[in-house]
């Protein structure tokens, strides 16, 4: 492995982010610099770090060898159309439709959802990260559901705050595979980069980020279940690598196993359906908030996409228990 950097953090570049240090010590651009981050090219002790992460003294950075990705960044506004669900001053709350990047990065620099907002609400292109403005956590481009953005600076820092504290409320509906060992449960475990495909996490590590998700039947199926679930911490991929490690993928995901096991599905006219599934059958059915200037608390819920609908109606209709 053809390594790029292999450094130790002197005083000087103390709290520095690990972003920043690469691109100032590689010479590459900051965008290309967070993208080997996030593609987990870099290691922080030995360990995979956001771009944001902070440095101290004496850390070992190690780099594996990426190439300068050109690509036009800029964030120019794109007439897309969105589902607001609410707005005022300092938030907008939106229903993501899976299949929008949330934000530029790791090969999508165009039409995400950071380009709908700027055309749609231009001034938050000043609030909180000039690569992600506005932006407080996140949704993978194939999960849909409800995302709070934030509108004005004030709102931004409370809101990342709280995101990092967890005081907040989501909720998610999956329709999986398999049969639930009970009613509801929980799972928790350290969660990390997949030892050998960096791009992905696992839960069967012995160290790393602690991970909960608390999970119910909502219905079963003979071998699917509908599942809520709501997370308590939010960790990359948490509800979709959790699943997939108990032996129950999200049905469609096309990372942790969602697809493979399509083969093992008895009925053909199922098993069909699930093949040409586009997405994992992954939802953000409810977020809770305390409003970041208000103080109050609220929440917003979004319908079940039409997708997940159609598959659970089919599985009624195929698969009764």
């Amino acid at each position: 492995m053809e390594k790029a950097l292999d450094v130790i953090v002197d005083s000087g570049q103390e709290d520095a982010r690990l972003d920043v240090f690469l691109s100032r010590s590689l010479g590459v651009t900051r965008t290309s610099a967070a993208r080997a981050v996030e593609e987990g090219l870099v290691l922080v002790d030995g360990r995979p770090r956001k771009p944001s992460f902070r440095l101290k003294a004496g850390m070992r950075i190690e780099a594996e060898a990426f190439g300068e990705k050109e690509a036009d960044t800029s964030l120019e506004a794109v007439d897309i159309p969105l589902n607001i669900l609410y707005e005022d001053r300092d938030i907008i709350v939106l229903d993501k439709p899976a299949g929008l990047v949330v934000h530029p990065g790791a090969g999508v620099h165009r039409a995400t959802l950071v380009h709908a907002l700027l055309h749609q609400y231009p001034e938050i292109a000043g609030v909180g990260s000039p690569e992600r403005p506005g932006i407080v956590h996140r949704l993978d481009r194939l999960t849909s559901g409800v995302m709070v953005i934030a509108r004005s600076s004030g709102a931004y820092d409370v809101l990342i705050t709280a995101f990092k504290e967890h005081r907040h409320t989501r909720v998610y509906q999956a329709i999986c595979y398999g049969r639930m060992g009970g009613q509801s449960g929980r799972i928790e475990t350290f969660m990390d980069r997949h030892p050998k495909d960096r791009k992905k996490m696992s839960s069967k590590v012995v160290q790393g980020r602690r991970a909960v998700t608390d999970w119910r039947v909502i219905r079963q199926w003979e071998q699917f279940s509908f599942l809520e679930l709501t997370l308590q911490t939010g960790r990359t991929h948490q509800i979709r690598v959790h699943l997939a490690d108990m032996g129950h993928p999200v049905a469609g995901d096309p990372e942790y196993g969602g697809r493979k096991r399509a083969n093992t599905i008895t009925d053909p006219v199922v098993r069909s359906r699930v093949k040409r599934l586009g997405r994992q059958m992954l939802h953000a059915w409810k977020l809770g908030i305390t409003h970041p200037v208000t103080g109050q608390w609220m929440e917003f819920t979004s319908e079940m996409p039409e997708d997940m609908k159609a598959l659970a109606a089919l599985l009624d209709e195929r698969q009764p228990c």
